[in-house]
């Protein structure tokens, strides 16, 4: 088989099913159906499934702060346990208040006790809440993207894990956008470590992943290539994943950023992976790491851009004929009908 998938019964464990949005309770689109749906369409399609393997925590650790891992395997029962689900009445951790770090540039910064307090400290929104199993779905969705790595580096042609919680918006020291753990950057940091060549990230989904990028910035080891909506056109993450921004120090020249206008389709969007293809075959990685979000489909709820299913062929097709030794992890993608359609179309052309 030219393609094999990665399964975890920990994905389905993260389940806080509301977010906070514009000081709104809402419903999180980001829950279990996902990767069950995904799962379906890998059964029906007859691609390999094995077991994703547990590798600890050191290489979360080579990619995030321990004592951010720390927080997030302890904040849901110390929330449960300062009696929060009680009294106001909240069960998921949500933040109210942010570290700001304006707010202690001329002195050293304490941790908070309060557990409300302490939800701000390495969540960067109000969007990202934690419930009793999201350590162990993000822990699930690493080890996933780490035994997918593991086959490609012994020699799968391509290996591909459903995962989620997503994680590309999750940096060194801070989670939000729906994302805990960094899978792809803590599977890319790996394969650096082993690969003689850089690693070269491609990330297909419809938001930039601001935490991909913060992670590798400064390093030309692992190269990082985004196609995303114009954070400038008022879309998440806002404040970064503009064209300007190309890495710095080693770094410098080793970050790609290709923002597209809202309503973009098919065209425009391959147009910009055509570019992002070049450079990394010029590159010559030792392997290609692609955070596989589809919310940059037609239909998705979640994005303006246009890209139809046809267009995520393509998008497969442009990928698999690089030729590299490939890992694919999933990102976003949020409409559940045209999920595992979408993603289907993408790993097509590598099987």
């Amino acid at each position: 088989m030219s393609l094999v998938s990665v399964w975890s019964d920990g994905y389905l464990a993260h389940d806080a099913d509301w977010l906070v949005w514009a000081g709104l309770r809402l419903p999180s689109d980001e829950e279990a159906d996902r990767a069950e749906i995904i799962r379906t369409e890998l059964e029906r399609a007859g691609v390999e499934m094995v077991p994703a393997e547990e590798h600890g925590r050191a290489p979360i650790e080579a990619v995030h702060l321990p004592d951010m891992i720390d927080y997030l395997e302890t904040a849901h029962q110390r929330w449960v346990d300062s009696g929060y689900p009680d009294y106001p009445g909240v069960d998921l951790v949500v933040p109210y208040a942010f570290r700001h770090p304006g707010a202690f540039a001329a002195y050293a910064s304490r941790l908070p006790t309060s557990r409300a307090a302490m939800a701000g400290v390495y969540c960067m929104d109000t969007a990202t809440t934690i419930g009793p199993g999201t350590s162990l779905g993000a822990r699930s969705a690493v080890n996933g993207a780490l035994t997918a790595a593991g086959l490609v580096k012994d020699g799968a042609r391509a290996a591909y894990a459903p995962v989620r919680p997503p994680g590309h918006h999750a940096g060194t020291s801070y989670f939000g956008g729906s994302c805990y753990l960094n899978s792809v950057a803590v599977a890319a940091n790996w394969l650096a470590s082993e690969g003689e060549r850089p690693v070269a990230i491609v990330d297909i989904d419809a938001h930039h992943g601001n935490g991909t990028q913060e992670i590798f910035y400064e390093r030309n080891d692992v190269h990082y290539h985004s196609i995303h909506v114009d954070p400038g056109e008022g879309w998440f993450p806002h404040w970064c994943g503009f064209a300007e921004e190309t890495g710095t120090g080693d770094g410098a020249g080793a970050n790609l950023n290709l923002p597209l206008a809202p309503g973009s389709d098919d065209g425009v969007f391959l147009e910009a992976l055509d570019r992002i293809c070049g450079d990394v075959a010029s590159l010559r990685p030792s392997f290609m790491v692609v955070s596989l979000g589809v919310d940059a489909g037609a239909p998705d709820p979640e994005s303006p851009l246009r890209v139809s299913n046809r267009g995520f062929a393509a998008v497969g097709e442009r990928l698999a004929s690089l030729g590299l030794p490939t890992v694919l992890v999933q990102e976003g993608g949020y409409n559940l009908e045209a999920l595992g359609p979408d993603v289907m179309a993408v790993l097509a052309a590598f099987r």
